[in-house]
Formats: C-alpha cells, sequence, structure tokens
C-alpha cells in the first residue's frame, strides 16, 4: 500500500494532500435495489461522526464527500460517487487541507483521482515479470 501511495502524481498529491492509508471498493452493473441499498449504507455511515463537504443526491448519479476532524484537522475522508452504471467508495485517512477535499465534487477532479490511483494500486499488484530475464 505505501508503494502505491507513494506512486501517486503530482496532480493528486497537490488535490488532497497527505494521505497515509486508503480503501476503495468499486461496485459495476449492479441492479437498481443493490445501488440503492448501497447508497442508503453510506448514508448511514456518513452520519456518525462525520461532516459532509458535498452531498448530491440525484436518481441518476449520487455524489458523496465527508470528512472526519480531529480538532481542526480533516483526517478521515469519505468519497462516494453511484451511478446507475458504476458505485465507487474511498475512505482515505491522514492529514488534509479541507479546500482540496471539497475539490472532489468536481466529477472531473474525481474521476482523474480515481484513474490515477486504481493505476497505481494495480500496477503495484501486477508488477511486470519476465521469467526469461532472472
Amino acid at each position: 500500500m505505501k508503494a502505491v501511495l507513494s506512486n501517486i502524481s503530482p496532480q493528486v498529491k497537490h488535490a488532497i494532500g497527505n494521505i497515509s492509508d486508503f480503501k476503495y471498493i468499486k461496485f459495476e452493473n449492479i441492479n437498481t435495489f443493490k445501488r440503492q441499498s448501497l447508497i442508503t449504507e453510506m448514508n448511514a455511515v456518513t452520519k456518525n461522526g462525520f461532516t459532509d463537504v458535498f452531498r448530491k443526491n440525484d436518481v441518476t448519479n449520487t455524489r458523496i464527500i465527508s470528512v472526519g476532524e480531529v480538532g481542526v484537522v480533516v483526517t478521515d475522508v469519505i468519497i462516494f460517487a453511484s451511478t446507475e452504471t458504476e458505485t465507487t467508495a474511498y475512505y482515505l485517512q491522514g492529514n488534509f487541507d479541507p479546500e482540496k477535499i471539497k475539490s472532489f465534487a468536481n466529477e472531473e477532479t474525481f474521476d482523474a483521482f480515481s484513474n490515477d490511483l486504481l493505476q497505481m494500486y494495480q500496477t503495484n499488484l501486477n508488477p511486470s515479470f519476465n521469467p526469461v530475464n532472472k
């Protein structure tokens, strides 16, 4: 995990700040009932100990950004996005700039973060290996 976090692009690092750990889950091709169930679960999680930075609850596009704070420092972030084709959730721990976290309300920023982080994660899970060159 530390290898993934250390290889995040400068743009993503600048967008959010210092990440010490993250959790990620993605659901694709889920039915309407399962999607609504995930949204309901996320609403329950973010109502306990988290403060909403951004919330958009549309039928076709739900986006939630909630933070946990210790004093004036944002230490935990939940970023949740759900469309009719895909539902994604991130849980980040670290020391974050609240203004930068708000930037994830922008769909392009969120997508760039998701793509960059997943690419780094998959690269570290599946390093290139050539058995011929031992």
